[in-house]
């Protein structure tokens, strides 16, 4: 297998930023090894100061710009990029549109990329199977066949549940935060847990899959197969405790039913916020026991989510 020496990380969001960074400043990282950015070329070009600054920031770090849109290009243009690289972290959800997930996987796969990383920090997809009520976790699976239907190409996946702060948005439709009262609403009931994990951790968490086994065993953790992170794993009751805890005020407690979710999605289906509501209330292949994460076992530990509630909860 191709020693690690170029290393690309398609997007530079909220998470490709984390992960960039995370390898950027890893203890193993040499000035043999390369990181690559892919963006669309209008972020590269932007005049916007704030993604200016952000992308000052990347390059700060000795990371490249590599311009592409991988929406519009076709699966022959990626390959021809991706050639050039052994290691491959997609960054890039699914805002980018759907069937992307599956022309990024064919790209790689055609160029014979040694390592990939796909965009499934998430749930286990594979629980809760196809034909759920978010539609796009069936591509997921697609992606999942591809990858198991080959040998060329190492993969791993990194599962991580629900990001920290989406579930403490206030549009998720869980937390309310009130100048007097807050409101915490229970998704299926108040024993259903969901797994969490802060973009920070989960940068800190892939640079480490990627370069923390360098030297005779490169490839140690791209195990063809899924691995299991987290910071917490909390049920709502326990988010409601949380958030009375930390907030000092009390907190009204409610109840949204898989069935009322069903119901509003079936009403107003291309509203992806109910899509989630069902998929996190029914609890399935969301959560796992933080004891036993891939994290965990490596003595890597990860914000909680009270840890992160006092840091942004007012």
């Amino acid at each position: 297998m191709a020693p690690i020496k170029n290393i690309l990380v398609i997007g530079a969001g909220e998470l490709g930023t984390q992960v960039l960074l995370s390898l950027a400043t890893h203890a193993n990282l040499t000035n043999e090894i390369k990181i690559t950015a892919l963006l669309r070329p209008s972020t590269i070009n932007s005049t916007d100061p704030a993604r200016t600054a952000e992308l000052d920031v990347l390059k700060e770090h000795n990371i490249l710009l590599l311009p592409a849109d991988i929406s519009t290009s076709p699966i022959q243009a990626l390959t021809s990029i991706f050639k050039n690289y052994d290691t491959i972290i997609s960054c890039t959800g699914f805002s980018a549109g759907a069937g992307t997930q599956v022309k990024l996987t064919r790209a790689v796969l055609d160029a014979k990329v040694p390592r990939y990383i796909p965009w499934q920090f998430g749930v286990d997809y594979d629980i809760i199977g196809r034909g759920s009520a978010q539609d796009l976790f069936d591509e997921q699976l697609d992606v999942r066949d591809l990858l198991r239907s080959q040998e060329q190409t190492k993969w791993v996946i990194i599962s991580t549940g629900m990001f920290t702060s989406f579930l403490f948005e206030e549009t998720f439709g869980v937390v309310h935060l009130g100048p007097e009262r807050n409101i915490v609403t229970a998704l299926g009931g108040w024993d259903v847990t969901v797994s969490l994990t802060g973009a920070v951790d989960i940068g800190l968490v892939t640079a480490e899959v990627v370069l923390g086994s360098l030297g005779e065993h490169p490839d140690r953790e791209f195990v063809n197969g899924a691995v299991y992170v987290a910071g917490d794993t909390v049920s709502y009751g326990g988010l409601a405790e949380l958030v009375e805890g930390v907030t000092g005020r009390e907190v009204e407690r409610r109840i949204r039913s898989v069935e009322a979710a069903k119901s509003d999605l079936m009403r107003e289906p291309e509203i992806g916020l109910y899509k989630y509501q069902v998929v996190f209330g029914e609890g399935r292949g969301v959560a796992w026991d933080v004891k036993e994460t891939w994290n965990y076992k490596r003595g890597m530990k990860l914000q909680t989510a009270e840890e992160w509630a006092k840091e942004n909860l007012k």
